[in-house]
């Protein structure tokens, strides 16, 4: 349903250009999720951005395809996409639903506000349907008369899915949904998605540095570094045997019932991206370098159902 190539956003800063997505590319089919992974700070959230064509004004470059049915949706008009592609065909949860609702409205007239501005409705037809939606994400209708700070965090983040589901979207993109919650919470919303996922059809990009959660939702996996997929592919073979450095690293840093005790870490700190490495932006913190790592930057190579961008897999070392 959706192919996007050369994914590209840079930022201006005060210290340069920072490349926080750099030639991204990924594939999701009807009903499918993507889990996009990885550290704090290496483009997961500006992807979901990109796509939804919410820029902020210090952008220096954004560019590459976005096939959606086969319309791009990064060249159509500005005009046009915000008509008849936003929340209608792609809309997002936003990271932090605390904070996402305005404080001196009823959640019920945000909520109902895409049906009234993109729909014509009148607020009281809209909220007809708010409150019906609210029944399906597992809210009472009497939520939409409450103000924000009446809620609970579980609450706020059901009133978001239906909020970005109000238009009846193909396609969901949720950034970090569950990671202001407490896990018995946490397991509501993740049932609650795979509910709706199984009853609309939806395509969902899930966004996330937790890989236990990927592991329970999505059907396929990329595990982003620095602004690049380095690792893309099935989530089973992805979280049994993974192919990339990063994401092995990764997925011993987690906790098993099963297996070795001691957890390790990745050395290191994440680079900068208004100049990162040379070569594979891995390199300095991999425990399997050695100097065409250093020196050329990856591309990616086929190794099964999986895309890596690793030399360690090429047939040329």
């Amino acid at each position: 349903m959706l192919e996007v190539e050369g994914l590209t956003l840079h930022y201006y800063s005060g210290g340069g250009v920072v490349k926080a997505v750099d030639g991204v590319g990924f594939r999701i089919g009807e009903a499918e999720t993507l889990g996009l992974v990885g550290e704090s700070g290496c483009g997961k959230t500006s992807t979901g951005l990109a796509l939804m064509r919410m820029l902020p004004r210090n952008v220096a470059h954004f560019g590459g395809k976005a096939l959606l049915d086969g319309i791009d949706l990064l060249s159509l008009e500005a005009k046009r996409f915000d008509m008849e592609i936003r929340w209608r065909v792609v809309s997002m949860v936003f990271q932090g639903a605390m904070n996402s609702f305005n404080p001196v409205l009823k959640v019920g007239h945000q909520v109902a506000e895409p049906l009234v501005v993109k729909e014509g409705q009148r607020m009281e037809e809209a909220l007809k349907t708010v409150r019906s939606l609210f029944r399906q994400v597992g809210l009472s209708e009497e939520v939409a008369d409450r103000y924000p700070h009446e809620l609970s965090g579980g609450m706020k983040q059901r009133a978001m899915i239906a909020m970005a589901l109000v238009l009846n979207p193909k396609l969901l993109i949720l950034d970090e949904p569950t990671s202001a919650l407490d896990v018995s919470v946490q397991t509501q919303i993740m049932n609650l998605l795979k509910r709706l996922k199984r009853e609309r059809g939806l395509s969902m990009i899930f966004i996330t540095h937790d890989l236990a959660l990927v592991s329970d939702i999505a059907d396929a996996v990329a595990v982003m570094y620095a602004g690049e997929i380095v690792e893309y592919g099935v989530s089973d073979d992805m979280l049994t045997s993974p192919l990339h450095p990063y994401t092995q690293k990764l997925l011993k840093s987690i906790p098993r019932l099963k297996g070795p005790k001691t957890l390790e870490y990745i050395p290191g700190a994440p680079p900068n991206l208004v100049n990162p490495p040379p070569g594979c932006r891995f390199h300095p913190r991999c425990p399997q370098v050695f100097d065409r790592c250093r020196n050329e930057k990856p591309y990616d190579i086929k190794k099964g159902k999986a895309s890596v961008k690793c030399w360690l897999y090429a047939l040329e070392r």
